[in-house]
Formats: C-alpha cells, sequence, structure tokens
C-alpha cells in the first residue's frame, strides 16, 4: 500500500499511533525528541500521540534515568511502552502433563506452572488440569485473569484454523475436540491453537537453538515423532495444517510400528511408553546387542522420516527435541544418516528449550497476535507528519 494522501484522519491516528509505539517499545524509553526523530513525525504529532497513549494505557511516563548527566534546567521527560498493560498465556496440553507459562506484552515471562497428566486420561480431564494450572499460576503472580490478552496453545494432533482438532491419535477423545471454542469460554481473549511441534518450532526460533537460522525443521522425536517447518522464518502449517506429521509415514507402504522397532524379545514392546523405551537406550548403551539392534531400528526409522522433510525443504538446520533429546547418542547416528540419505545434510542439533519449547512457543503465538494488533500498520503504510 502507498503513502496516504489525506482524507482518512482516523487511519492516520492509528497508524501513527502505532509507528510512536513501536518507537517507544524497541527504545526502552525515550524522550519526545528522540522518538521524533526515530519516526520521522512532527514534534506535535508525537506529543499528541503520546498523551493519546498514555490515556489508552500503552504508555507512561518515567523517571529520570539515573547516573545521566543532568543539564541545566528541567530535563526531559521520558516515557516507555507499558507491558504491564496485558498478559499472556502460553499453554502446553500434552500427553505427560500440562504447562502454563505467564508473560507480559515484551513476552518476559512472569511465572510458570506444570502438572502431570496420564497418557489416558479423558479431554476433560486433561482440561481441567489446565485449568487449575493456569489459575494457581495467575494467583501466585497476582496477575488478573481479566487483563490476558492473548493465549497460545501447543498440543499434538492436526489443528484446524477455528482450533478444532480434527485428527489427535496421541490423546484419548482429542479427535473433533473443539479446543479453541472450549478454552474461549475460559479465557474472554483471542486463544491460538496449533500443533505441538509447530509451537516447539516457533519456539527455537525465538529462544532456542534456531535463533540464526530461517530455514528450520524441528523434529519432535518420540513414538510417534512429529516436526514443525519454518521457511524464511514464516512457519509452514500446509493447506490443512497437518505439514510435519512425518509419523505418519508408515502408513505408506511401511507397517512396522514402534512397539516392533523397539523390541528386544522378539514380541511387541509393551506396555509402549517412555520409560520403558528409555531402558532400552540404556541397555543398549551398556552393550546389549538385542537392545543395540532395536535403537539402530527405530533410528534409522525416525533418520528416514526426517530425511524425507529435508529432501523437501533444504533447511540450514534441523533440531531434535522432545523426550529423545534426553537419551545419550541420539544425535550422532541422526547426523551421520541424514548425510548418508540427504542431498545437502542441514546441521543438527538439540533443542536448547526442552520441555519448555511447546508452551514458550505458544506464548510466541500470542505474542505474535498482539504485536499485529497493535503494530499492524506499520510497514504496510508510512506515517506522515
Amino acid at each position: 500500500m502507498g503513502q496516504l494522501t489525506g482524507g482518512d484522519p482516523s487511519l492516520l491516528r492509528r497508524i501513527n499511533s502505532a509507528v510512536v509505539l513501536h518507537a517507544l517499545r524497541a527504545a526502552g524509553s525515550a524522550t519526545l525528541t528522540e522518538v521524533t526523530r526515530v519516526t520521522g513525525l512532527s514534534r506535535p504529532t508525537v506529543e499528541g500521540v503520546v498523551e493519546g497513549l498514555i490515556e489508552a494505557g500503552l504508555a507512561v511516563e518515567t523517571a529520570a534515568e539515573e547516573g545521566t548527566a543532568r543539564r541545566q534546567g528541567r530535563p526531559a521527560r521520558r516515557f516507555r511502552f507499558r507491558s504491564e498493560a496485558g498478559h499472556l498465556l502460553g499453554l502446553e496440553l500434552g500427553p505427560h502433563r500440562v504447562a502454563v507459562i505467564l508473560a507480559d506484552l515484551d513476552g518476559r515471562v512472569l511465572g510458570t506452572g506444570t502438572k502431570e497428566v496420564t497418557i489416558e486420561a479423558p479431554a476433560d480431564e486433561r482440561l481441567e488440569r489446565l485449568r487449575t494450572t493456569v489459575a494457581d499460576t495467575l494467583r501466585r503472580t497476582g496477575v488478573a485473569r481479566s487483563s490476558l490478552w492473548a493465549v497460545g496453545v501447543g498440543t499434538p494432533g492436526i489443528i484446524e484454523a477455528d482450533g478444532v482438532i480434527k485428527l489427535g491419535a496421541a490423546l484419548p477423545g482429542w479427535t473433533g475436540l473443539q479446543l479453541g471454542e472450549r478454552l474461549r469460554r475460559s479465557f474472554k481473549c483471542p486463544v491460538l491453537v496449533e500443533n505441538d511441534a509447530n509451537t516447539a518450532a516457533v519456539a527455537e526460533h525465538w529462544k532456542g537453538a534456531a535463533k540464526e537460522s530461517d530455514d528450520v525443521v524441528f523434529v519432535l522425536a518420540g513414538l510417534s515423532p512429529g516436526a514443525g517447518s519454518l521457511i524464511g522464518g514464516r512457519l509452514h502449517r500446509g493447506f490443512g495444517g497437518a505439514a510435519g506429521e512425518i509419523g505418519a509415514l508408515h502408513l505408506l507402504g511401511r507397517e512396522v510400528t514402534p512397539e516392533t522397532l523397539l523390541s528386544t524379545t522378539g514380541k511387541p514392546l509393551e506396555p509402549l511408553n517412555e520409560q520403558a523405551v528409555a531402558q532400552v537406550f540404556a541397555l543398549a548403551q551398556e552393550g546389549d546387542e538385542n537392545a543395540r539392534a532395536a535403537v539402530d531400528r527405530f533410528m534409522r526409522r525416525l533418520v528416514h522420516n526426517v530425511a524425507a522433510l529435508v529432501l523437501a525443504l533444504d533447511p540450514e538446520l534441523v533440531v531434535v527435541g522432545g523426550w529423545a533429546t534426553g537419551l545419550e547418542g541420539v544425535l550422532e547416528p541422526l547426523r551421520r544418516e541424514l548425510e548418508r540419505y540427504c542431498l545437502r545434510a542441514p546441521k543438527v542439533a538439540l533443542s536448547m528449550l526442552g520441555e519448555a519449547a511447546v508452551a514458550t512457543g505458544a506464548l510466541r503465538l500470542a505474542l505474535d497476535h498482539v504485536e499485529e494488533q497493535l503494530f499492524a500498520v506499520q510497514g504496510t503504510v508510512t506515517a506522515r507528519r
């Protein structure tokens, strides 16, 4: 969109407000003169916008900075973005736990909470466990539920834009669950529901191993692995939200299940859970031949799944997360086999965020939503004096 030519003062005010607010947030605190210089707006325009932002609760005057050289006369007034004007939640609804991260509008973490839940728990029980964890976190931090501006959620499954779980085989009662609608009743603010591997990919790009890479595949390594992809720094969900569901590749003529892959006895591994799998990996480290063969089969399957995405997307980096990151010796076989299968092998790294990745990425989605509301016009229309 080109530069405004007049005729819409309301839109012009919104544009100027977004520009000034963006400048204040980026600076931490700034004088009117500094904001004028950064934005290119006139001094009277900046003064009027700042007054309006203060009235709206989005900006506040700050005390003069300590340690600065004082000039004669009254020091220049300084202003800052009120990151405490609202709050955000990043939530994880996973197979074994629910997790909460509470942050201000700058994304600064104010509190966290987690509770364990069994993989067999029905949907209502899992959601109730999440509600109590949220309530505990808000109470401990003294933050009112009414101050929440947006909530991001990461959970397993193929998720439609309105937050309905189109397919969620990992959790009982998850397929068809109207998760977004149910959570909106509790929060009364926008709720953004996303696949857990996708939110983890966003988190690693924001604060983790992928901060320096815009083309990334994040592998949520588990018994049925999933993946999230960033292309040019943007999350790639696919047409129906099913991009990265590499755990389904065995349906394409490869009917070997994780229970068979990880068996050390010739019979399917039962019960199939993370504790049992960790034991198989431990036995392999101790030199047990059957366990080493099982781990080798499992790793080759994981590599084949990841290689399919690498060949399609040619990422700079593959980040491995999920429970498998805690198992010794996971990274090197993956790196070696990707070099064998891929035309150009990507760099491979372990997640830096660990268990916090899914909730952290959900928080980033909530923050993105708020920033879009506050600063969307920034960069789309040039502010005028």
